[in-house]
């Protein structure tokens, strides 16, 4: 049996996204503590594929698995993606009313995609970070203190809380995309590729004009971006590593030919994988 891997434990945005898998109901489903362990749990083989959250409709790029996946050491690529809507819940044990708050605990980028409730509801809670969304409730729940979680209405069932309020992000139509993750080589069903990420790097990039000589690559050959952003390459200060999504495949045509283009202007160009566009919720 095929098994999956998700940022646990159960009850997550992650675990939304992993069941919706066309085979996850047949499938050994694996809750994974931290979003760097479910990538590394492909690149060793404890999972044959996993699906990490990369990007938020209102928090933009997941920052740690960006790292990971372009990390020379990590024998992963991307093979599908995800999107999912968002609506994080507050979320309490029995008898704690809204008023009663003293902390909140969440994932950071939960806490931060309802900032402004927690800012005008809540303005005298303490924020404090966790794993995960599912792991706040969980902790929340056996918590006797007035502590509140953020997280899903299934974390708040599967561990005995309830809800005191629904739709606490900042604005409505909030969506995480999430992408599939395999080994390198991995044989998939061969669905044909509609959008390519990679990341590249250089010593080049503090000179005039290097960043344009490198976007000219796919402009010059009528290769789209959708996506480019920068994370510090965790070197020296002012020194970044960029990471594009591009529509087309990489192994052939104008998406390869922009890629070898790339390669004479950076140390490094990492294909993070080629692999078909997900269709964005309503």
């Amino acid at each position: 049996m095929i098994r999956l891997g998700y940022l646990g434990p159960e009850g997550t945005f992650s675990e939304e996204a992993v069941r919706s898998a066309p085979d996850a109901a047949h499938a050994t489903l694996v809750a994974l503590p931290t979003v760097r362990d479910t990538v590394m749990a492909v690149h060793d083989g404890h999972v044959e594929r996993a699906v990490v959250p990369i990007e938020n409709a209102l928090e933009g790029p997941v920052g740690v698995t960006l790292d990971t996946l372009a990390d020379a050491g990590t024998a992963v690529e991307i093979v599908g993606e995800v999107v999912i809507a968002v609506s994080p819940c507050l979320i309490a044990r029995d008898g704690t009313a809204l008023d009663d708050v003293e902390r909140v605990v969440s994932h950071p980028q939960a806490t931060s995609q309802c900032a402004r409730f927690l800012r005008e509801r809540l303005p005298r809670a303490v924020v404090t970070s966790a794993d995960s969304t599912a792991e706040a409730v969980r902790t929340v729940a056996a918590e006797p203190a007035a502590w509140a979680a953020l997280g899903t209405r299934r974390a708040a069932e599967l561990y005995g809380a309830r809800v005191l309020a629904e739709h606490v992000e900042d604005e409505p139509g909030n969506a995480t995309r999430f992408v599939w993750l395999a080994r390198e080589g991995a044989q998939l069903d061969p669905a044909e590729p509609s959008k390519t990420s990679l990341a590249f790097w250089g010593a080049g990039d503090t000179s005039p004009g290097w960043l344009v000589r490198c976007l000219s690559e796919f402009a010059f050959r009528g290769v789209n971006l959708t996506k480019i952003e920068s994370r510090p390459l965790r070197a020296r200060l002012g020194h970044y590593r960029f990471f594009v999504d591009c529509e087309g495949g990489a192994r052939e045509g104008p998406v390869a030919e922009a890629v070898d283009g790339l390669r004479k202007h950076c140390e490094q160009v990492k294909i993070l994988g080629s692999y078909p566009a997900a269709s964005r919720p309503d």
